[in-house]
């Protein structure tokens, strides 16, 4: 990326514009991070993009963004990759 080309927040330089979307300084990052759901160990895509718009209609309403600069990144974690403590997979542990 050549300087000046991206935004930076934080750690991160994301692209000032991708996908056909240029955005502004006042980009906003959310990283939803999901444990797992035994149910179905995913939502549908559907279901995604429904929380998509959601989550940039509510920015857009309050605190006024622009949609352009709402940047989303739902992440499903395995049940097997998380660890609350003690080096321990808790959610696939086996009970004694």
């Amino acid at each position: 990326m050549r300087p000046g080309a991206g935004i930076v927040i934080g750690a991160c330089i994301l692209a000032a514009s991708a996908a056909d979307i240029s955005r502004t300084r006042l980009l906003t990052v959310s990283v939803i991070t999901l444990p797992p759901d035994f149910q179905s160990n995913t939502r549908t895509v559907k279901k995604k993009q429904a929380l998509y718009r959601k989550i940039v209609e509510n920015l857009t309403a309050d605190p006024g963004l622009r949609p352009e600069d709402i940047f989303i990144n739902l992440v499903e974690v395995l049940p097997e990759n998380w660890s609350f403590g003690q080096g321990i997979a808790q959610y696939v542990a086996e009970k004694s």
